[in-house]
């Protein structure tokens, strides 16, 4: 079992920054890729990044590319999503996931991993 918890969120205002956390535990959580999604109300939920624990590669979704980051702390077991120049339609509920080692399928918009964090509110006011 993987436990993942979210951190980092509130209210900015546009063109501003912040940077999600999300801790991981649970025995295996090390098999498995960890990324991050949102759901803005009346949205469909979408898949923004993925990181394996080893290794380089990493997968940013083209709509936040350029401006999110995905990031590992090995040694703190968590992962980063960076958020520079917010806009207000980044406004969502951003959750970490862990899930399949294979960064391709994240790209997809029907994959929904296997384990959830609780969610955290991100606003961005104009």
């Amino acid at each position: 079992q993987v436990q993942l918890v979210e951190s980092g969120g509130g209210l900015v205002q546009a063109g501003g920054s912040l940077r999600l956390s999300c801790a991981a535990s649970g025995g295996t959580y090390s098999a498995y890729a960890v990324g991050w999604f949102r759901q803005a109300p009346g949205k469909e939920r979408e898949s923004l990044a993925a990181i394996r624990w080893s290794g380089l590669n990493t997968y940013t979704a083209d709509s936040v590319k350029g401006r999110f980051t995905i990031s590992r702390d090995n040694a703190k077991g968590t992962v980063y999503l960076q958020m520079n120049s917010l806009k207000p339609e980044d406004t969502a509920v951003y959750y970490c996931a862990a899930g399949s080692l294979s960064l391709g399928l994240w790209t997809r918009s029907s994959y929904r991993p296997d384990y959830w964090g609780q969610g955290t509110q991100v606003t961005v006011s104009s």
